[in-house]
């Protein structure tokens, strides 16, 4: 029988197709599965159209046979199957498509979709096997026909028998090299891993027989290795069943078996979307953060599947940074796919599911926030950084999606508060947001800093996360009220009467300040009068976008970037050092007037958590004070 050349390609092309398309060899499986469902579902979309055909479901399936003795991998499935000349045509010409010609003629509708597009799906067992053979007998016809090929070379098509309609095919799996390792594809297990992985939800039964141990009878603590023929995928998702069908207990369930994490989900969503786009979606918000979540290794990303095929373990386009935590996966029958079904398109369809799926984690997160505020604190410790970094993130492009989400430990409630809850009960004299930034709660509350703004009633933000000062210069506004750092230099408190007083003190003293700012040189931009202190000699503030605590966590990066916030030390004129500095400049003792300015700067890092330049000369200037 003379062997037949592939019509439309040459070797390269078959090569390329094996070699280069996809990136994973287990992938033929998933092809050769999502092929034979086809085959049966065209049989269904006879049966709706041709009143003399009677379709029953239980007569339908997929077999996987491995047989280790002779090397070969057998798929079958009773689905419509191919005359001689659909041989000819479907797997003569590559890259032409049975499944796209019967889905364009029959214009299918009503989710009867077929899965197979592109016409190379089935090549792909040319990764595994050195031989492929297909026997065929198709619908309505008593003849059956094999195709039988060892690659690129050709093919050869001769009459052959079967008894019932279908379609077989039959790898002989290649040798194990020393960088592959076939045998596996004729491991009852690693074989149900693939059908699992990628093939779990396909509408018909896929059956294989499997090895299981079981108790001998009459004899105890004896087992025997019993074979028996098992179905191996869950056929039905859960993400096509009616919500009213499944309990928590369900989409817990589902969690676990899925390996989305080791924890239990916090809240999940189940969207069944049917308007521009069709599609339906799972997804979990989780309760605490993988261990490498907030590392270079972590991948984000929800599975996708195309009509119950798993296509990509991770598509990161479905979900923003800001909300990498949520797992879950999708599956839409409208999707397009590359050639090799790994990979998007990136289309409208695709960025219509992000964007719905955007909207709805957000909605589902201010609804746990609204309702069930501890558990909404239980996510944000573990996630509230993720969101910060996405209000900061793309110059705050985000920030009025994620500004309502956010939350910060307040002076006055003693707990964490939204920026919402903040500004609903601000006095109407009040106009700023103001916020303190440090280390912890415990060291901001003692703050020389905050004594003015504490005094006249005002709540506080305390920010506690690096990320924390960073995202709030993004957003800037909230609800037309601008954001105030308490170390600022004007904190638009003051009455006209006290900026009368503080002028007339900064002036009455304008000699003394201006040599204290020439004994310090360049450490600060300028010495002056508080307006904030109270009790506390001392303070530090900046003037300009870079605060203080921003300067710490830049110089703390790995690049320990060399920027400096613009300080001014501030003195409190009511404080009794004060009148120490004055009688040493009035006195004209320089030494004393540089000790005491020394000390009183170095007193201002210490509480600000900045370190002192010189730590020996500190200590000897308090002994100098001390005798």
């Amino acid at each position: 029988m003379a062997k037949k050349p592939f019509q439309a390609e040459s070797k390269r092309l078959l090569d390329l197709m094996i070699h280069s398309i996809y990136t994973q060899k287990e992938i033929f499986l998933r092809e050769l599965i999502s092929n034979a469902s086809d085959a049966i579902d065209k049989i269904y979309y006879r049966a709706l159209t041709d009143d003399q055909m009677v379709f029953n479901q239980d007569d339908y399936y997929i077999r996987i046979t491995a047989d280790k003795a002779s090397r070969t991998l057998t798929l079958t499935d009773t689905g419509i199957g191919m005359t001689q000349e659909e041989l000819e045509n479907n797997l003569g010409v590559i890259a032409k498509s049975g499944s796209f010609a019967f889905k364009n003629e029959n214009e299918l509708k009503d989710g009867h979709n077929i899965i197979g597009q592109f016409g190379v799906g089935f090549y792909s067992a040319f990764m595994v096997a050195d031989e492929v053979t297909v026997i065929s007998r198709a619908l309505g016809s008593s003849d059956a026909f094999r195709w039988k090929s060892e690659g690129a070379d050709g093919y050869t098509i001769e009459p052959a028998e079967k008894e019932s309609v279908g379609t077989e095919i039959i790898l002989k799996i290649k040798e194990n090299t020393e960088d592959e390792q076939y045998d596996e594809y004729l491991e009852q297990y690693r074989l149900r891993a693939i059908i699992k992985k990628y093939s779990d939800f396909i509408r018909y039964p896929i059956k294989m027989e499997m090895t299981t141990s079981k108790p001998k009878e009459g004899s105890e603590g004896e087992f025997e290795e019993i074979k028996e023929e098992q179905t191996i995928n869950s056929r039905i998702p859960i993400w096509r069943k009616n919500k009213s069908e499944l309990t928590q207990e369900d989409y817990d369930q589902f969690y676990m078996e899925k390996r989305y994490g080791f924890d239990k989900p916090l809240k999940h969503i189940h969207i069944s979307a049917d308007g521009a786009v069709v599609y339906n979606a799972i997804l979990y918000i989780p309760e605490h953060t993988p261990f490498d979540y907030y590392s270079k290794e972590y991948e984000k990303g929800l599975e996708l599947y195309s009509n119950g095929v798993l296509i990509m373990n991770k598509c990161a386009d479905l979900l923003p940074d800001y909300f990498s935590f949520v797992k879950g996966m999708v599956d839409s029958e409208d999707l397009s796919l590359n050639i090799s079904r790994e990979l998007l398109q990136h289309d409208r369809q695709l960025s219509l599911i992000a964007k719905n799926i955007r909207t709805k984690i957000k909605s589902q997160l201010l609804s746990l926030l609204k309702d069930e505020r501890e558990k909404y604190e239980q996510f944000y410790k573990s996630f509230g950084r993720q969101l910060k970094f996405g209000v900061y993130n793309d110059y705050g492009a985000n920030k009025d999606l994620l500004q309502d989400l956010l939350l910060f430990s307040s002076s006055k409630e003693k707990k964490l508060v939204t920026l919402d809850e903040y500004v609903s009960r601000m006095p109407e004299d009040q106009k700023y947001i103001y916020y303190a930034s440090g280390e912890s709660i415990e060291r901001l509350e003692k703050l020389p800093q905050t004594e003015l703004v504490l005094d006249k009633g005002y709540e506080i933000l305390y920010f506690t996360d690096d990320i924390d000062e960073f995202a709030i210069k993004m957003i800037m506004k909230y609800k037309d009220k601008e954001f105030k750092s308490v170390s600022s230099g004007d904190l638009g408190i003051d009455s006209e009467a006290d900026e009368k007083k503080d002028e007339a003190e900064e002036s009455g003293n304008q000699a003394l300040f201006e040599e204290m700012k020439s004994i310090l040189a360049d450490k600060v931009k300028a010495v002056r009068v508080s307006k904030r202190l109270k009790s506390h000699p001392v303070c530090l503030s900046s003037e300009g976008d870079l605060t203080i605590e921003m300067e710490k966590i830049l110089k703390a990066m790995p690049n320990g970037q060399e920027i400096k916030a613009d300080k001014v030390l501030e003195i409190n004129a009511q404080h009794a050092v004060f009148q120490s500095l004055k009688d040493a400049f009035d006195r004209k003792d320089q030494g004393k007037l540089a000790l005491y300015t020394n000390l009183l700067f170095n007193q201002a890092l210490l509480i600000e958590g900045l370190p002192v330049q010189d730590p020996v000369e500190f200590t000897n200037d308090i002994c100098k004070i001390m005798v």
